[in-house]
C-alpha cells in the first residue's frame, strides 16, 4: 500500500469529471450549513475577494476513484463485493482545485437518506459503524491529514476490511475529503466525498415497500377538467440491497377507465433500513367522482456494474379518493329543475284548462235550463 503526492496541474486530471464524480457521490449534509457549503464546492468552490482590490481567493476540493496506475479510472464511485473477513484494497485521488494552499483530513463515514431521501452522509465528528468503520489508509489509521498547494493531487491507497460477523448486503458510505475555512463568525467545514457501496457475500433481500399512500383532488370548481391529484407516499427499504426505483403514477376511474395518461418518475437510491416521503403530482384529472390513483414501483439496482445488478418484484399501491363535478352538478341541477318546473307548470296549465272548460260546459247548461224554464212558462 502507498500514497503519494502529485505535483501537476489538477485539470490534467480532468476537473469537469472531477465535478461530475462529485455531483454523483451525491453529497447532502444533515445540517443547512453543511448543505449550503456542499452546493458552494460543486459550484466551484469560488469566494469573493475579502477586500476591493484583492484577487479572488478560493477553496476548491475534489475527490475520485484512482486505477492502479495512480489515474482516474472513471469510475463515479467504490462499489466493492466481497466475502465476510476479507478485505479489499482502493485508490482514491484528492486534489485541492483552489487558489490556496489548504489543509485536508480524508476519512470515511457512513451514509444515509435524510428527511427528503437524499443521499446524506454522517456529521464529521458522527461515529461510522458500518463500512465507514472498516476503511484503514495504508498507515492504519481511520483518517489522514495533510496540506496541498493550489492544483496538487494526493493519491491515497485505502482498505476496506469487512469483519467476519459482517451481515450480507449493501453497506453504504462515503471516502471524505474535509477542508476547514474559518471565517470572521463561522467555520465552514467543506466536503466533497466519493461514494463507497460494500456488498457483503450471502443472501441477498432486495426489497422495497410503500409504507404509506394517500392520495387527494385539488381543482378549480369551475372547471371538471383541469384538476390533478396529489400524492403523498413513503418508500422503504426493509432489505439489504440499496435499491432505486422507477415509478409509474396515473389514474383511473369508474370501471377501471383511464382518467389521465401514465406519468412516469424515479425514486433515488435508498438504503437499507432507511425510508422517505415523497409527493408527487398526477395533472389533467378531471372530476369524475369516484379516483383510483395508483402508484407501481420498478425497483433496481443504480450501478454500471453488470454483478451487482438483481431481480426486484414491482409493487403497486393504490387509493381512492372523490372528485364532486360542481360544475356538472349545478348544470344537472338546473337542467332537472327546469324539467320539474316546465313539467308542474304544465300540469298547472292543464288543471286551469280543465277547470275553464268544466265552468263553460257549467255555464252553458246553466243558460240551456234556464232558457228552457222561461220557455215553459211562457206557453
Amino acid at each position: 500500500m502507498f500514497s503519494s503526492t502529485l505535483r501537476r496541474r489538477f485539470p490534467a486530471l480532468g476537473a469537469a469529471s472531477l465535478a461530475t464524480a462529485v455531483i454523483v457521490a451525491c453529497l447532502g449534509m444533515p445540517s443547512a450549513a453543511t448543505a449550503a457549503t456542499s452546493t458552494a464546492v460543486l459550484a466551484t468552490d469560488d469566494a469573493p475577494a475579502t477586500s476591493e482590490g484583492e484577487s479572488a481567493v478560493t477553496v476548491g476540493v475534489a475527490t475520485r476513484p484512482a486505477g492502479e496506475d495512480g489515474r482516474p479510472d472513471g469510475r463515479s464511485r467504490f462499489s466493492i463485493t466481497a466475502d465476510p473477513g476479507q478485505s479489499v484494497t482502493d485508490r482514491v485521488l484528492v486534489g485541492n482545485t483552489g487558489t490556496a494552499r489548504q489543509d485536508f483530513t480524508v476519512y470515511a463515514t457512513d451514509a444515509f437518506n435524510d428527511d427528503a431521501g437524499e443521499f446524506s452522509l454522517l456529521p464529521t465528528d458522527a461515529t461510522p459503524t458500518s463500512v465507514g468503520s472498516w476503511i484503514r489508509f495504508d498507515d492504519g489509521s481511520d483518517r489522514v491529514t495533510f496540506s496541498l498547494d493550489p492544483q496538487e493531487v494526493r493519491l491515497l491507497t485505502f482498505t476496506v476490511a469487512v469483519p467476519a460477523d459482517a451481515t450480507p448486503g449493501d453497506h453504504v458510505g462515503g471516502v471524505v475529503a474535509s477542508v476547514l475555512e474559518s471565517g470572521a463568525q463561522v467555520t465552514v467545514d467543506r466536503r466533497v466525498a466519493t461514494s463507497v457501496f460494500a456488498r457483503v457475500a450471502g443472501e441477498l433481500q432486495p426489497q422495497l415497500s410503500l409504507t404509506s399512500y394517500e392520495a387527494s383532488y385539488e381543482g378549480d370548481w369551475w372547471n371538471p377538467f383541469s384538476g390533478h391529484v396529489r400524492l403523498h407516499y413513503t418508500v422503504s427499504n426493509p432489505g439489504n440491497v440499496a435499491l432505486s426505483a422507477n415509478l409509474t403514477s396515473g389514474t383511473k376511474t369508474w370501471l377501471g377507465v383511464p382518467a389521465t395518461g401514465d406519468q412516469g418518475g424515479k425514486i433515488p437510491v435508498v438504503l437499507p433500513g432507511n425510508s422517505a416521503s415523497y409527493e408527487d403530482t398526477v395533472d389533467g384529472v378531471g372530476q369524475w367522482l369516484y379516483l383510483n390513483p395508483f402508484t407501481v414501483l420498478s425497483p433496481f439496482v443504480e450501478s454500471p456494474d453488470a454483478s451487482m445488478q438483481v431481480s426486484v418484484v414491482p409493487i403497486t399501491r393504490d387509493a381512492v379518493t372523490f372528485a364532486v363535478p360542481w360544475t356538472v352538478l349545478i348544470l344537472v341541477l338546473l337542467v332537472a329543475g327546469g324539467i320539474l318546473l316546465s313539467r308542474w307548470r304544465r300540469r298547472r296549465d292543464e288543471v286551469r284548462a280543465q277547470e275553464w272548460m268544466d265552468f263553460v260546459a257549467q255555464t252553458a247548461a246553466d243558460d240551456a235550463a234556464a232558457l228552457a224554464g222561461a220557455r215553459t212558462d211562457g206557453s
